[in-house]
């Protein structure tokens, strides 16, 4: 029994770090990518060798690394808001949700002013560069949020492709068509790649695929015993 408890411990926990994870690494890129739109939009005298240089020195002291921060902190602060307890968010809306309540936008804000201002008294930026990002800050700022937007409505459609391919592959498979369940397949295999993990789409991402494997390697004969399908249930 504890055993059990345990096991279901330590998935909860595994599945809450996974979708942490994924999200510091998507908004993470979305928020790099709008800085530097953002640094562009506002220093349009700049050379392209001379962005590249601001963004790394922005990087090498201190963003990267509030990038990072902000996001966690948007996640844990926007989960007790949005009344997350389990700590796995069940659905995209609830992720999309914990972040907006979570700061992330305030963060960000911090974070460039902290770091604009080490490099401006540390002479890797002059007091006119320096000033210039922090007077443009907001147009950074409205870019970092429409990406962020832009990711939740691109997780949002991943999500309704998804499931609508696994639903056709369930109609195949009751139909015992495997060149149709074939197809589907390969979709779902596209869209899962892009998918934050939930543990719902998972599970059942999963059984379809442990099913077609067994069918597949079965020589497409659906004739497959009570175990076998047991067991594709269970191999998650």
């Amino acid at each position: 029994m504890n055993d059990t408890k345990n096991l279901e411990i330590e998935n909860t926990v595994s599945n809450e770090v996974t979708q942490k994870n994924f999200l510091e690494t998507t908004l993470g890129k979305t928020i790099n990518t709008a800085i530097d739109i953002g640094i562009r939009a506002i220093l349009p005298d700049f050379i392209d060798e001379q962005i590249i240089h601001l963004k790394n020195n922005l990087l090498n002291n201190g963003l990267k690394e509030g990038i990072t921060k902000s996001v966690d902190e948007a996640i844990d602060l926007g989960k007790s808001a949005v009344g997350i307890v389990t700590g796995n968010f069940e659905n995209i809306n609830q992720m999309q949700d914990a972040i907006k309540t979570g700061g992330i936008i305030d963060g960000i804000s911090n974070v460039l002013d902290f770091v604009v201002d080490k490099m401006k008294h540390s002479g890797l930026v002059n007091d006119q560069t320096a000033n210039t990002i922090k007077q443009g800050k907001d147009v950074i700022l409205n870019h970092v949020e429409s990406n962020i937007e832009s990711t939740f409505s691109d997780q949002l459609k991943a999500a309704e492709l998804t499931n609508k391919y696994m639903n056709q592959w369930k109609e195949y498979y009751n139909n015992r068509d495997f060149d149709g369940m074939q197809k589907e397949y390969q979709k779902i295999q596209k869209e899962i790649k892009k998918l934050v993990p939930l543990e719902q789409t998972i599970h059942e991402a999963r059984t379809i695929q442990n099913l077609h494997q067994l069918i597949k390697n079965n020589g497409k004969n659906f004739d497959l015993t009570p175990e076998e399908l047991e067991l594709a249930k269970k191999l998650q």
